[in-house]
Formats: C-alpha cells, structure tokens, sequence
C-alpha cells in the first residue's frame, strides 16, 4: 500500500465539514494544526488527506489550507483537496503566525495538547488574536470510524494473519526473537503492508520474558518448550491493525494450555459484551472476573483494551478506570492476559467495530488458539 495514494476527495471534505460544525460550536473564526517531524500527522491526514511530515493547515468557514513545503508539492495535490501553499521562506511556526495576522481573525482554535509551552509563548501568544482550546475537535471526529476506515483495518488485518502463518511455519529452536520479528516484518511488505505498526516495534516474549508485557524482541533464541507471546499488527492507508497471539516451540507445557484456556474463555466472553452503550469499565469486568476467578486476577495487570485506528493507542479504553461509554464505530481492542514473573505469560488479543447491534471482529481467524510448532 502506498502513503503516496490519492485521497478520496468527498471523505475528506464530509470531514472538514464536521469540524467546522465544532468551531462553530465553540465560537472559533478559525482552527490551526501543525506537524512538526512528523509529530501530529496522524491528525492532520485525517482531516486533509495529507500524509506528509511538515504541514500547517489553516481553516476557516470559506477556505482549508495547507502549507507545506517543496518536498511535498506533488504528494500534497494528489492527497488533499484543500488549497495548497509551498512555502521556505520562514520556519513553519513563523509562517502560521502571520498568516494569523493576515488573515485577521479574532478567536483561534489550536491543539493546546500538540504545541509546546515554549513554541506557544514565542510565537502564539504575542498575536492579538483569541486563542481556545480545540484539543478535542479531531480526536473526537476520529473516534468513529466510517466504512472506509474500518476496511482498511480489515485489510490490515488479512496481511497479518498471511505474514503470521508464513512466518510462523519457519520457526525452529535456535531462531532468536529478532530474527523472527525481521522476517515478519519482510513477508509483512511482501503481502502489500505500508509497514508494520507506524511508530512501534513489535512485542516478542518468549519463555519467562513472556512475563513482561511490552517486552521488544532480543537475541534471545527460541527454546524447546518455550511459550511465545507476539503482539504486532499491520499498516494499510495509515491505519493499523492491533493482534496478539501465542505459539511453544516443540511442545505446550501444561501451565500454557491452562493460561490459554482461561484467556480465551475470558476473550470471548469479554467481545460478546460489546454493543454501543456499554461502559468500558463494564467490559473489562467481565474478562477480569474469569480470570480472578480462576486464580489468577494479580496476574492481569493491564486494561482490557483500547480504542485504535491512525495511532495503536486511541479513545476509548477499557479498563476498570475508564468512564468511556462505547458507541457505534468504535474500534477497540480485546486484549485479556496473565503474567507471572519467572515464568512467562500469555495475551490474546483481537480487533473490533462495534455496531447498531453488537460488533464485528475485524482481526478474527480460527488461530486465536496456543499454536504448537514442531
């Protein structure tokens, strides 16, 4: 899949419109976003289309533009259907100061949560302008996901479990978790995935690594016996799928198929939960249940899961903390697991859109299950 792609036009402009709607709900003349290296590009390709890594959008009730620079003018016109300024003549934030005062306008909306204290105080705040806090204005417009969005994860989704089964066949003792990752990460682009995740390294624990959570592959080699917990995903049109799941190598040992067990009753009956309406709080409760039941609810040390989409860590979230309340186009994870330090541990994890009526797994395959590899 190609960053460079066109945009389709018409999603792009249904998402402007949206977000003109919120600045005028919160009195805002206009709104401005900028990404510096890359910072906030997610963002800023959904609301314009444009996948660069400089990018200032400057947006108002009569005109949408984005300023970038020589590096993107081909890419920026096939992307966006906003109007397009190339521009090197002044840094980025130097150019949306006067651009501001150009323009005129009294009351500003930026992303308060995006700009630096000090980049605000030597160049916004000297502006006679108005400035409000519009954080929330495209987190809020890119919590529910449209019909093209949620394909694109579908998608993301196929290229994975294909590069996790090719992969997964050529895996002996003596292979180490780095090689195992490089070579997912090969077949990933050979299948037709932009990347694996955006800005994430894959999680590859074996053996008693397996008891941390986020553990990034080594050069530890595969044992005879080892459990295998892997959590990757793939990018297709900047949107990434979210998976987990968990191989031995040679043999189970018996306390892997018990995990196993526990974690998938506590998957599925945690995913049947879903449906617009349900607290996040709620979801988590019931895989948390079945696994404290079973004796092992210290050992589950995380939340549930969390919404994704352009960022593998989105709105909302599900964990006995959260106050989100889920509503029809969130896509969010189930991600039940058990760690026990000095052993290892075990994650099983797929992807859903909840729906009018429930959800739909995005991520599923018949492979949820502990994988023994000969």
């Amino acid at each position: 899949m190609d960053e460079e792609k066109s945009t389709d036009f018409d999603i792009v402009n249904g998402r402007l419109a949206r977000l003109r709607a919120l600045m005028r709900e919160k009195g805002a003349d206009a709104f401005v976003l900028m990404v510096l290296e890359r910072l906030n590009s997610e963002s800023c390709h959904y609301i314009s289309g444009f996948r660069g890594s400089s990018a200032a959008l400057l947006i108002d009730g009569e005109d949408a533009r984005l300023v970038t620079d020589g590096r993107y003018r081909t890419q920026a016109a096939k992307q966006s259907p906003f109007s397009l300024t190339v521009q090197s003549d002044l840094p980025l934030p130097a150019y949306v100061a006067r651009a501001v005062t150009e323009r005129g306008w009294h009351t500003v909306a930026f992303e308060a949560e995006k700009v630096s204290q000090a980049l605000f105080e030597a160049v916004f705040r000297p502006l006679s302008v108005r400035w409000v806090d519009g954080s929330a204005f495209i987190p809020s417009l890119r919590r529910s996901k449209d019909g093209t969005e949620a394909d694109a994860i579908r998608r993301a989704a196929v290229i994975a479990r294909k590069a996790y089964d090719s992969v997964l066949e050529q895996v002996r003792p003596g292979m180490t978790e780095v090689e195992f990752e490089s070579r997912m990460l090969s077949e990933i682009k050979r299948l037709g995935g932009e990347k694996g995740w955006v800005h994430d390294d894959f999680i590859v624990a074996s053996g008693d690594r397996g008891a941390m959570c986020h553990a990034r592959a080594t050069c530890r080699p595969f044992e005879s016996g080892d459990t295998v917990t892997f959590d990757y995903g793939v990018t297709v049109d900047g949107y990434m799928c979210d998976i987990t799941r968990n191989f031995a190598v040679g043999r189970a040992q018996p306390r892997a198929v018990e995990l196993d067990d526990i974690l998938l009753r506590a998957h599925r009956e945690a995913a049947a939960a879903l449906r617009p309406g349900i607290a996040g709080r709620d979801v988590d409760a019931v895989a948390r249940k079945i696994i404290t039941d079973a004796g092992y609810g210290k050992d589950f040390v995380h939340g549930l899961g969390h919404g994704l989409g352009l960022e593998i860590h989105e709105a909302p979230r599900l964990s006995a903390i959260s106050k989100d309340i889920l509503q029809v186009g969130d896509v969010v994870t189930i991600e039940p697991g058990i760690y026990i330090e000095g052993w290892g541990g075990l994650r099983i994890e797929d992807d859903y859109l909840i729906t009018e009526t429930g959800s739909e797994c995005l991520t599923l395959s018949d492979d949820q299950s502990l994988r023994v590899v000969e």
